[in-house]
C-alpha cells in the first residue's frame, strides 16, 4: 500500500508540474507581433598588406598601357570621312613610251612640211656607195635550228643544243663549299684517330705474366676442391628449400670454377684489361 501511495504521489507532483509549465507557456502577449533583434555581421576581413597593394598597383599602372588612351583625339569638322575616301586610289596615269623608241627610224614626214630647196653636195654617191661596199664586211648569218617539220626557227644560242657549260672554266671542278666540307671532314676524322689511338695506348691491355698464370690456376683448383668438399658434406636428403638451394649453389659455382680452370688451361696467353 506504501508503494502505490508513493507512485501516486509522483504522478500527481509530475501533473502538477506540466500543468505549470504550459500556463507559463500559453499567454495572450505571445500574440503580440516582435521585432527580430537586428542581425549583427561581424567585421569584414582586411589584409594587413591592403595598403601596400594599392600603392605598388597605383605604381604599376599607366594611362595607356592596357586599354589605350583614356580619351582618343577625333578629327577636326572640317576631316569628316567622305564619300569613296577608303577605297584603293590607282597611281597617276603617265604616258607610254616603247622601249625601242630610241633606235627607231625618223618618221615620215608629213605632208604639210616643206622639204629644204636649194641644198647641193658635191658628194658622189654612186662612188662612195661601191666603196662601202668593197670595204665592208660580209655580215653573218645568224646560226637557228629548226626544230619542227613545218620549218619552226629559232636561235641556236637559246635552244639548248650548243655546249655552252662544259666550255666554262669551273666545268669538271669540285665547287668550294665541297671541298671545305670534305677538308672539315678529313679534320673530323684526323681527330677522332687521334683520339681512338690514345685511348687504345691508355686502355692497353697487359700480358700475364705465367706465375700469374699459375698462381691464378692453383687458387681456382684450391677453391673448387674446397667446395667439393663442402658438397659431400651435405646431408643426402634436400627435404628443405634452404638446403635445395644450397647445393643448387654449390653446383653452379663448381660448374663456373671448372669453366675459368678449362679457360686458362687451354689458353697460354692471356692479357688482362687495366684498370
Amino acid at each position: 500500500y506504501s508503494v502505490n501511495k508513493a507512485a501516486r504521489d509522483r504522478e500527481i507532483e509530475r501533473g502538477t508540474q506540466q500543468a505549470m509549465s504550459t500556463s507559463t507557456q500559453e499567454s495572450v502577449y505571445n500574440l503580440i507581433p516582435k521585432d527580430s533583434p537586428p542581425v549583427v555581421k561581424p567585421q569584414r576581413y582586411q589584409s594587413k598588406f591592403h595598403g601596400n597593394v594599392k600603392t605598388e598597383l597605383k605604381q604599376n599602372r599607366s594611362s595607356n598601357k592596357t586599354l589605350g588612351p583614356t580619351k582618343v583625339p577625333l578629327n577636326p569638322p572640317q576631316d569628316y570621312l567622305k564619300k569613296r575616301t577608303k577605297e584603293p586610289r590607282l597611281p597617276e596615269k603617265k604616258e607610254f613610251q616603247y622601249s625601242d623608241k630610241e633606235g627607231r627610224k625618223p618618221a615620215v614626214p608629213k605632208h604639210t612640211e616643206k622639204p629644204q630647196l636649194g641644198v647641193k653636195s658635191n658628194r658622189n654617191f654612186i662612188t662612195t656607195n661601191a666603196v662601202s661596199n668593197i670595204m665592208s664586211v660580209a655580215k653573218k648569218p645568224t646560226p637557228v635550228s629548226c626544230d619542227t617539220v613545218m620549218g619552226d626557227k629559232q636561235e641556236l644560242e637559246h635552244s639548248g643544243l650548243l655546249p655552252k657549260y662544259v666550255t666554262k672554266k669551273e666545268y669538271g671542278k669540285v665547287p668550294s663549299y665541297l671541298q671545305k666540307r670534305q677538308q672539315d671532314m678529313a679534320e673530323a676524322q684526323a681527330e677522332y684517330d687521334h683520339y681512338i689511338q690514345e685511348s687504345c695506348q691508355r686502355d692497353a691491355m697487359g700480358q700475364l705474366s705465367e706465375e700469374e698464370r699459375s698462381g691464378i690456376l692453383a687458387g681456382l683448383k684450391e677453391k673448387w676442391q674446397d667446395l667439393y668438399q663442402q658438397y659431400q658434406g651435405l646431408s643426402v636428403v634436400t627435404d628443405t628449400i634452404s638446403k635445395r638451394m644450397r647445393k643448387e649453389w654449390m653446383e653452379e659455382q663448381m660448374r663456373q670454377i671448372e669453366k675459368d680452370i678449362e679457360t686458362i688451361e687451354k689458353h697460354t696467353s692471356i692479357y688482362v684489361a687495366q684498370p
